[in-house]
């Protein structure tokens, strides 16, 4: 049992990653001068779309938490309402919580907001997809000794390391100064300025 859950487990793993690389070629067989650079903000919203559809397939096909018990379908549409209010709930609190750390407050909403929405995908869509709208499993899961399955195991480790990723992803942004993906904010003489997220270091001036 437990090797059919790894293999079941490395699958899911590998079609997500198919799935990032497919948001990065497909879009531009149907979209004009469509770049991962010059189009960041509709790479992030098609990016999020093709890994929450997967996430859902994958769940749904594979049911590593299956129930014995069958729910009405009012239960149903209850559950799945919960879950959006949950993701969307995710994406202000990052959304905040990059404010807190420097990001800008009104200038670069949209960059900040989607920012939140793809770390929204990769930490609470596949904690929905598992463990549902449970406060008492996330906490369960997310704390000391509370994992019981190898599938939790993997949520916690993904969860972490996308949080982790996220904040040591801004750490070679200063390094880049010249680069046209930069975000300039402000540019006077020979000062500029960089928006740099989730790092706390707000906005670095060489």
């Amino acid at each position: 049992m437990k090797d059919t859950d790894i293999k079941r487990l490395l699958y899911t793993h590998l079609l997500c990653i198919f799935s990032i690389i497919l948001s990065v070629f497909i879009p531009s067989f149907f979209l004009e001068n469509f770049s991962i650079l010059e189009t960041h903000l509709t790479w992030l919203c098609i990016c999020s779309g093709f890994v929450t559809a997967i996430n859902l397939v994958l769940y749904l096909v594979v049911k590593p938490n299956a129930s014995s018990k069958r729910s009405s379908l009012s239960h149903k549409v209850t559950r799945f309402l919960k879950c959006c209010i949950y993701f969307l709930m995710s994406c202000f609190t990052f959304h905040i919580v990059f404010v807190l750390y420097g990001a800008p407050l009104i200038e670069l909403v949209l960059e900040t907001f989607l920012f939140a929405v793809i770390l929204s995908t990769f930490t609470t869509i596949p904690c929905l997809c598992l463990l549902g709208p449970n406060l008492k499993a996330w906490l369960r899961v997310f704390s000391r000794n509370g994992v019981t399955s190898i599938w939790e195991n993997s949520l916690q480790i993904t969860t972490i390391s996308s949080f982790a990723g996220a904040w040591l992803g801004a750490l070679p942004i200063p390094l880049d100064w010249e680069r046209p993906w930069q975000i300039t904010i402000e540019r006077k003489c020979t000062c500029r300025s960089v928006y740099v997220p989730c790092m706390g270091l707000g906005t670095i001036t060489q």
